[in-house]
């Protein structure tokens, strides 16, 4: 899949999200990598060739107080990931949804407990 067809795939993701989470969002920023880096890795004691999805790093809104001036948050979605995971299409449509809503649910708070048993209510 090109890159162009896979930032399609992640708008479409982005789009799928709760039009009353989308406006709450602030000061993120949601990108394509191919890969996680050894950084990402080490931030998440992941090791290399682990399948990470995406990942969320900033401050989370519930951890904000006298916040300002800062860069943005990063919620990264890995495509190589999701690409070796996903026969089709339509599962990689399914599974960037997902990934992103579960990064979009760190940036307001839930720890990876929390996310997990708010994806489980989801299905």
């Amino acid at each position: 899949m090109t890159d162009k067809e896979f930032e399609e795939i992640v708008n479409k993701g982005i789009k799928a999200i709760d039009n009353r989470f989308l406006k709450r969002l602030e000061n993120v920023e949601i990108c394509i990598e191919d890969e996680p880096d050894s950084f990402q890795l080490e931030k998440i004691k992941a090791r290399k060739g682990s399948l990470i999805f995406g990942l969320y790093e900033g401050v989370p809104q519930t951890k904000r107080w006298g916040y300002g001036q800062v860069l943005p948050d990063k919620i990264t979605i890995f495509k190589k990931s999701i690409e070796e995971v996903c026969s089709s299409r339509e599962e990689m449509i399914e599974m960037v949804k997902n990934t992103v809503w579960h990064e979009i649910a760190h940036h307001f708070g839930m720890d990876e407990k929390e996310v997990k048993e708010a994806e489980n209510k989801r299905r």
